[in-house]
């Protein structure tokens, strides 16, 4: 049965497990079977994930809010399998294509959810959950009137505090000169965070519109903020 944006329906958020009848599904299951989806259908938009829940083995949970294609999240969920990562898009197209990308990498440690960034950031993430946040390449909103939608503000990092564990990371890139002084001032001026290093594993996996601007000779703007 599907629902009607045309994702599976299925009990207690997961889609069923394509293993035979009578497999133990339990996260000491050794191999464990895949689900048929990534995505996650959440039951409810007022109740917090429970992120335990979500994947088969408990362990470090990163969340990229806005995966795009999910060339990022992919990639690095394949070589960080001691991570759980949980990629974010408001676009089932998007949403989909990263589905397709986990599945057939077999990436046990991936999970998807259709939501905007913000509203899960805020009302869904549990606080102190997060050990990592990864926001790469966000809507500029260029036009200074429209500069109120950006995604990192000084809210954001409030949001991203209450989310993080301690030691908990931010990494933040851009294209957009404008957006990365708005992003980084607004971490500077927030004292639960400080300056980090960007790790040479991360700069090395590209997004898909990191790739594109690279090929135009556009900059990538980096900034990493470790939670106090």
């Amino acid at each position: 049965m599907k629902t009607e944006d045309g994702l599976p329906a299925f009990a207690n958020g997961l889609s069923h497990y394509d293993a035979p009848a009578g497999s133990p599904l339990t996260a000491r299951s050794a191999p464990c079977a895949l689900p048929s989806t990534f995505i996650y259908r959440l039951t409810s938009i007022i109740d917090r994930l429970e992120p335990a829940n979500l994947f088969p083995r408990s362990q470090p949970l990163e969340v990229e809010l806005g995966s795009g294609d999910g060339t990022f999240i992919a990639q690095y969920a394949q070589r960080r399998p001691d991570r759980n990562f949980l990629g974010v898009e408001r676009l089932l197209g998007r949403l989909r294509k990263i589905d397709r990308k986990g599945l057939r990498a077999g990436l046990a440690n991936l999970r998807l959810v259709r939501i905007e960034a913000s509203y899960l950031l805020e009302y869904l993430l549990p606080p102190e959950s997060v050990h990592a946040l990864h926001v790469y390449f966000p809507d500029p909103w260029p036009k200074r009137k429209h500069r109120k939608n950006r995604l990192v503000n000084a809210r954001f990092t409030e949001l991203a505090a209450e989310a993080l564990t301690p030691g908990g990371t931010v990494y933040l890139r851009t294209d957009d000169p404008d957006y990365f002084a708005q992003m980084t001032a607004v971490f500077a001026a927030n004292t639960n965070y400080f300056l980090a290093d960007m790790p040479v594993e991360l700069i090395g996996i590209l997004t898909d519109f990191e790739r594109d601007f690279m090929a135009k000779g556009i900059v990538t703007l980096r900034a990493a903020y470790q939670h106090r």
